[in-house]
Protein backbone atom coordinates (compact mmCIF):
# COMPACT_ATOMS: atom_id res chain seq x y z
CA UNK A 1 0.00 0.00 0.00
CA UNK A 2 1.54 3.56 -1.09
CA UNK A 3 0.85 6.59 0.61
CA UNK A 4 -1.79 7.76 -1.92
CA UNK A 5 -3.78 4.98 -1.13
CA UNK A 6 -3.99 6.00 2.66
CA UNK A 7 -7.45 7.60 3.23
CA UNK A 8 -6.89 11.17 5.25
CA UNK A 9 -8.20 11.48 8.59
CA UNK A 10 -11.15 14.05 8.46
CA UNK A 11 -11.65 15.47 11.78
CA UNK A 12 -15.04 15.93 12.87
CA UNK A 13 -16.05 20.00 12.65
CA UNK A 14 -17.25 20.87 16.19
CA UNK A 15 -20.89 21.98 16.42
CA UNK A 16 -20.63 25.47 18.10
CA UNK A 17 -23.16 26.63 20.68
CA UNK A 18 -25.43 29.42 19.53
CA UNK A 19 -23.62 32.54 21.14
CA UNK A 20 -25.36 34.19 24.04
CA UNK A 21 -27.69 37.11 23.52
CA UNK A 22 -28.30 38.12 27.31
CA UNK A 23 -25.30 36.45 29.99
CA UNK A 24 -24.99 37.21 33.65
CA UNK A 25 -22.80 36.17 35.97
CA UNK A 26 -23.73 36.41 39.77
CA UNK A 27 -26.31 39.29 39.09
CA UNK A 28 -27.34 40.26 42.41
CA UNK A 29 -30.22 43.38 43.13
CA UNK A 30 -30.84 44.15 46.95
CA UNK A 31 -32.81 46.95 47.94
CA UNK A 32 -32.48 49.66 50.52
CA UNK A 33 -33.83 48.07 53.25
CA UNK A 34 -32.11 44.68 52.96
CA UNK A 35 -34.69 43.15 50.08
CA UNK A 36 -32.94 40.99 48.25
CA UNK A 37 -34.85 40.86 44.78
CA UNK A 38 -32.51 38.91 42.41
CA UNK A 39 -29.76 36.33 43.79
CA UNK A 40 -26.40 35.44 42.72
CA UNK A 41 -28.09 34.92 38.87
CA UNK A 42 -26.42 32.83 36.47
CA UNK A 43 -28.15 32.96 32.98
CA UNK A 44 -27.65 31.99 29.67
CA UNK A 45 -29.90 33.14 26.72
CA UNK A 46 -28.98 31.05 23.58
CA UNK A 47 -29.23 33.38 19.82
CA UNK A 48 -32.03 33.16 17.94
CA UNK A 49 -33.82 31.07 21.17
CA UNK A 50 -38.01 31.89 22.31
CA UNK A 51 -36.88 32.00 26.03
CA UNK A 52 -39.39 31.81 28.12
CA UNK A 53 -38.36 33.43 31.87
CA UNK A 54 -40.55 32.41 34.34
CA UNK A 55 -42.07 32.32 37.61
CA UNK A 56 -44.58 33.69 40.29
CA UNK A 57 -45.43 37.05 40.99
CA UNK A 58 -42.21 38.48 43.15
CA UNK A 59 -39.48 35.85 41.86
CA UNK A 60 -37.22 39.12 40.58
CA UNK A 61 -38.15 38.44 36.86
CA UNK A 62 -39.01 42.35 36.55
CA UNK A 63 -35.62 43.28 38.49
CA UNK A 64 -33.71 41.22 36.55
CA UNK A 65 -34.98 42.59 33.38
CA UNK A 66 -34.73 45.99 34.54
CA UNK A 67 -31.31 45.45 35.08
CA UNK A 68 -30.76 43.95 32.14
CA UNK A 69 -32.04 46.75 30.20
CA UNK A 70 -30.25 49.62 32.16
CA UNK A 71 -32.64 51.11 34.30
CA UNK A 72 -31.79 49.97 37.53
CA UNK A 73 -28.17 49.28 38.63
CA UNK A 74 -27.38 45.92 39.92
CA UNK A 75 -25.89 45.84 43.40
CA UNK A 76 -23.22 43.27 42.53
CA UNK A 77 -22.52 40.51 39.35
CA UNK A 78 -21.94 41.31 35.92
CA UNK A 79 -25.15 41.16 32.69
CA UNK A 80 -23.75 41.89 28.95
CA UNK A 81 -26.88 42.18 26.57
CA UNK A 82 -25.73 40.94 22.56
CA UNK A 83 -22.25 40.56 23.78
CA UNK A 84 -22.09 44.39 25.78
CA UNK A 85 -21.43 45.05 28.92
CA UNK A 86 -24.46 46.55 30.62
CA UNK A 87 -25.51 49.24 31.82
CA UNK A 88 -22.65 50.59 30.54
CA UNK A 89 -22.81 50.54 26.71
CA UNK A 90 -26.56 50.92 27.02
CA UNK A 91 -26.48 53.75 23.97
CA UNK A 92 -24.82 51.17 21.94
CA UNK A 93 -27.11 47.90 22.65
CA UNK A 94 -30.93 49.30 23.59
CA UNK A 95 -30.97 51.12 19.60
CA UNK A 96 -30.84 47.18 18.92
CA UNK A 97 -33.19 45.77 21.27
CA UNK A 98 -37.23 46.56 21.50
CA UNK A 99 -38.42 46.38 25.15
CA UNK A 100 -42.08 46.27 26.60
CA UNK A 101 -41.71 46.32 30.37
CA UNK A 102 -44.32 46.95 32.99
CA UNK A 103 -46.94 47.91 30.40
CA UNK A 104 -46.52 51.01 27.87
CA UNK A 105 -45.85 54.60 28.41
CA UNK A 106 -48.45 55.81 26.49
CA UNK A 107 -49.92 59.73 26.21
CA UNK A 108 -53.39 59.08 26.81
CA UNK A 109 -54.14 62.30 24.53
CA UNK A 110 -53.18 60.91 21.49
CA UNK A 111 -54.03 58.52 19.03
CA UNK A 112 -52.25 55.02 19.22
CA UNK A 113 -51.13 56.14 15.62
CA UNK A 114 -49.90 59.19 17.03
CA UNK A 115 -48.49 57.52 20.42
CA UNK A 116 -46.14 55.44 17.99
CA UNK A 117 -45.48 58.22 15.80
CA UNK A 118 -43.70 59.80 19.17
CA UNK A 119 -41.66 56.97 19.69
CA UNK A 120 -40.46 56.60 16.11
CA UNK A 121 -39.40 60.33 16.71
CA UNK A 122 -37.24 59.76 19.46
CA UNK A 123 -35.50 57.34 17.56
CA UNK A 124 -32.76 59.32 15.85
CA UNK A 125 -31.76 56.38 13.13
CA UNK A 126 -35.39 56.48 12.17
CA UNK A 127 -35.92 57.96 8.32
CA UNK A 128 -38.89 60.55 8.88
CA UNK A 129 -39.82 59.54 5.01
CA UNK A 130 -40.67 55.96 6.05
CA UNK A 131 -42.16 56.73 9.35
CA UNK A 132 -46.18 56.24 8.44
CA UNK A 133 -44.87 53.07 6.98
CA UNK A 134 -43.32 51.57 10.07
CA UNK A 135 -45.95 53.06 11.95
CA UNK A 136 -49.07 51.50 9.86
CA UNK A 137 -47.36 48.22 9.88
CA UNK A 138 -46.28 48.06 13.29
CA UNK A 139 -50.21 48.73 14.12
CA UNK A 140 -51.27 46.21 11.58
CA UNK A 141 -48.88 43.04 12.75
CA UNK A 142 -50.21 43.60 16.53
CA UNK A 143 -53.96 43.78 15.23
CA UNK A 144 -54.58 47.65 15.89
CA UNK A 145 -54.60 49.15 12.64
CA UNK A 146 -58.71 49.53 12.97
CA UNK A 147 -58.00 51.05 16.24
CA UNK A 148 -55.09 53.54 15.16
CA UNK A 149 -57.21 56.56 15.50
CA UNK A 150 -58.53 55.79 19.00
CA UNK A 151 -57.66 57.90 21.85
CA UNK A 152 -54.99 55.70 23.84
CA UNK A 153 -56.85 56.72 27.01
CA UNK A 154 -59.63 54.56 25.54
CA UNK A 155 -58.02 51.77 25.13
CA UNK A 156 -58.62 48.39 27.36
CA UNK A 157 -55.04 47.03 29.10
CA UNK A 158 -55.00 44.73 26.67
CA UNK A 159 -54.84 46.98 23.86
CA UNK A 160 -52.53 49.00 25.63
CA UNK A 161 -50.18 45.99 25.75
CA UNK A 162 -50.47 45.59 21.80
CA UNK A 163 -49.56 49.60 21.36
CA UNK A 164 -47.05 49.00 23.45
CA UNK A 165 -45.40 45.66 21.49
CA UNK A 166 -46.30 47.40 18.16
CA UNK A 167 -43.87 50.47 19.42
CA UNK A 168 -41.20 47.50 19.86
CA UNK A 169 -41.41 46.87 16.54
CA UNK A 170 -41.43 49.97 14.99
CA UNK A 171 -37.84 48.93 13.82
CA UNK A 172 -36.20 45.36 13.13
CA UNK A 173 -34.43 45.12 16.31
CA UNK A 174 -31.61 41.83 17.17
CA UNK A 175 -33.57 41.30 20.37
CA UNK A 176 -37.14 41.58 22.13
CA UNK A 177 -37.98 41.67 25.14
CA UNK A 178 -41.26 41.22 26.72
CA UNK A 179 -42.34 41.52 30.20
CA UNK A 180 -45.64 39.94 30.88
CA UNK A 181 -46.73 41.02 26.77
CA UNK A 182 -50.35 38.97 27.46
CA UNK A 183 -51.43 40.76 30.33
CA UNK A 184 -54.97 41.74 30.14
CA UNK A 185 -55.43 40.21 26.70
CA UNK A 186 -58.58 37.64 26.06
CA UNK A 187 -57.38 33.94 25.06
CA UNK A 188 -58.05 35.00 21.09
CA UNK A 189 -55.59 38.01 21.86
CA UNK A 190 -52.96 35.63 23.57
CA UNK A 191 -52.83 33.34 21.15
CA UNK A 192 -52.04 35.91 18.33
CA UNK A 193 -49.21 37.17 20.37
CA UNK A 194 -47.90 33.62 20.72
CA UNK A 195 -48.28 33.80 16.89
CA UNK A 196 -46.13 37.06 16.40
CA UNK A 197 -43.75 35.80 18.53
CA UNK A 198 -43.37 32.84 16.55
CA UNK A 199 -43.25 35.08 13.67
CA UNK A 200 -40.66 37.67 15.10
CA UNK A 201 -38.41 34.09 15.98
CA UNK A 202 -38.45 32.51 12.54
CA UNK A 203 -37.47 36.29 10.94
CA UNK A 204 -33.88 36.01 13.17
CA UNK A 205 -35.14 38.04 16.53
CA UNK A 206 -34.19 36.43 20.16
CA UNK A 207 -37.42 37.13 21.85
CA UNK A 208 -36.94 37.11 25.96
CA UNK A 209 -40.24 36.65 27.44
CA UNK A 210 -40.96 36.88 30.96
CA UNK A 211 -44.64 35.29 32.35
CA UNK A 212 -46.11 33.57 35.11
CA UNK A 213 -48.03 31.57 33.28
CA UNK A 214 -46.91 28.23 32.37
CA UNK A 215 -48.67 26.59 29.54
CA UNK A 216 -48.10 30.18 27.18
CA UNK A 217 -44.19 29.36 28.27
CA UNK A 218 -44.38 25.89 27.03
CA UNK A 219 -46.59 26.59 23.98
CA UNK A 220 -44.59 29.27 22.55
CA UNK A 221 -40.48 29.06 23.74
CA UNK A 222 -37.83 26.70 22.93
CA UNK A 223 -35.84 27.85 26.16
CA UNK A 224 -36.50 28.52 29.39
CA UNK A 225 -35.41 29.38 32.75
CA UNK A 226 -37.50 28.98 36.34
CA UNK A 227 -36.67 31.38 39.18
CA UNK A 228 -38.18 31.50 42.61
CA UNK A 229 -38.09 33.96 45.44
CA UNK A 230 -34.94 35.69 43.47
CA UNK A 231 -32.92 32.59 42.90
CA UNK A 232 -32.23 30.68 39.62
CA UNK A 233 -33.70 27.35 39.85
CA UNK A 234 -33.14 25.68 36.37
CA UNK A 235 -32.74 26.70 33.18
CA UNK A 236 -32.18 24.72 29.41
CA UNK A 237 -34.48 23.64 26.55
CA UNK A 238 -38.05 23.54 27.68
CA UNK A 239 -38.27 19.97 26.37
CA UNK A 240 -35.11 18.90 28.47
CA UNK A 241 -36.63 20.56 31.66
CA UNK A 242 -40.18 18.94 31.45
CA UNK A 243 -38.40 15.52 30.14
CA UNK A 244 -36.22 15.59 33.83
CA UNK A 245 -39.32 14.79 35.86
CA UNK A 246 -41.95 12.09 36.32
CA UNK A 247 -44.98 12.80 34.86
CA UNK A 248 -48.32 12.24 36.56
CA UNK A 249 -50.96 9.32 36.87
CA UNK A 250 -54.32 10.28 35.36
CA UNK A 251 -57.44 8.46 35.74
CA UNK A 252 -60.73 9.00 34.33
CA UNK A 253 -63.68 7.98 35.65
CA UNK A 254 -67.59 8.52 36.61
CA UNK A 255 -66.97 7.06 40.01
CA UNK A 256 -63.33 9.61 40.87
CA UNK A 257 -64.07 9.71 45.01
CA UNK A 258 -63.69 5.51 44.73
CA UNK A 259 -60.30 5.82 42.39
CA UNK A 260 -59.00 8.55 44.73
CA UNK A 261 -59.43 6.33 47.83
CA UNK A 262 -58.38 3.04 46.17
CA UNK A 263 -54.93 4.90 44.75
CA UNK A 264 -54.73 5.84 48.34
CA UNK A 265 -55.01 2.68 50.21
CA UNK A 266 -52.18 1.74 47.77
CA UNK A 267 -49.84 4.65 49.00
CA UNK A 268 -50.33 6.62 45.83
CA UNK A 269 -49.58 10.46 46.93
CA UNK A 270 -50.73 14.27 45.46
CA UNK A 271 -53.76 12.55 44.36
CA UNK A 272 -56.23 15.49 43.06
CA UNK A 273 -60.05 15.39 41.55
CA UNK A 274 -61.44 17.47 39.00
CA UNK A 275 -64.63 16.35 37.80
CA UNK A 276 -64.04 12.96 36.06
CA UNK A 277 -60.56 13.44 36.28
CA UNK A 278 -58.36 12.03 39.19
CA UNK A 279 -54.63 12.86 38.95
CA UNK A 280 -51.84 11.51 41.81
CA UNK A 281 -47.83 11.48 41.45
CA UNK A 282 -46.46 8.84 39.21
CA UNK A 283 -46.03 5.61 40.96
CA UNK A 284 -42.61 4.33 42.28
CA UNK A 285 -41.25 1.79 40.36
CA UNK A 286 -42.13 -0.81 42.54
CA UNK A 287 -45.81 -0.58 41.25
CA UNK A 288 -46.83 -1.88 38.51
CA UNK A 289 -49.30 0.20 36.92
CA UNK A 290 -51.22 -2.68 35.75
CA UNK A 291 -51.78 -4.19 39.07
CA UNK A 292 -53.06 -0.75 39.94
CA UNK A 293 -55.44 -0.71 36.97
CA UNK A 294 -56.90 -4.23 38.42
CA UNK A 295 -57.50 -2.71 41.84
CA UNK A 296 -59.27 -0.04 40.66
CA UNK A 297 -61.66 -2.26 38.54
CA UNK A 298 -61.94 -4.84 41.32
CA UNK A 299 -63.27 -2.14 43.30
CA UNK A 300 -65.77 -1.77 41.19
CA UNK A 301 -64.40 1.56 39.70
CA UNK A 302 -65.16 2.31 36.07
CA UNK A 303 -61.98 3.19 34.76
CA UNK A 304 -62.33 4.71 31.03
CA UNK A 305 -58.88 5.92 31.01
CA UNK A 306 -55.72 5.12 32.49
CA UNK A 307 -51.81 6.11 32.37
CA UNK A 308 -49.11 8.14 33.38
CA UNK A 309 -49.07 11.87 31.73
CA UNK A 310 -46.01 13.45 29.61
CA UNK A 311 -44.62 15.79 32.24
CA UNK A 312 -45.45 19.17 31.83
CA UNK A 313 -43.12 22.99 32.93
CA UNK A 314 -46.04 22.68 35.84
CA UNK A 315 -45.22 19.05 37.03
CA UNK A 316 -40.90 20.95 36.36
CA UNK A 317 -41.99 23.69 38.78
CA UNK A 318 -43.61 21.91 41.51
CA UNK A 319 -41.05 19.02 41.42
CA UNK A 320 -38.66 21.80 42.00
CA UNK A 321 -40.12 24.21 44.35
CA UNK A 322 -42.78 21.60 46.23
CA UNK A 323 -45.35 24.79 44.89
CA UNK A 324 -47.55 25.54 42.57
CA UNK A 325 -48.80 28.90 40.60
CA UNK A 326 -51.10 30.74 38.15
CA UNK A 327 -51.19 28.32 35.16
CA UNK A 328 -53.81 29.76 33.20
CA UNK A 329 -53.80 33.28 34.39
Amino acid sequence: MTGADIAPVIEPVPVSEPVPVIETRGLTKRYRGGQLAVDGLDLTVPGGSVFGFLGPNGSGKTTTIRMLMGLIDPTSGTASVLGHSMPATARTVLPQVGALIEGPALYGFLSGRDNLVRYDRADPTADPRTRNDRVGHALDRVGLAAAGAKKARAYSLGMKQRLGLAAALLRPRRLLVLDEPTNGLDPQGMREIRTLVRELAAEGTTVFLSSHLLDEIEQVCTHAAVMARGRLLTQGPVADLAAGTRGRLAVTTPDPADAARVLDEHGIGGVTVDGERVRADAPPGSVELSDLNAALVQAGVRVRSFGVERASLEDAFVALTGEGFDVAG
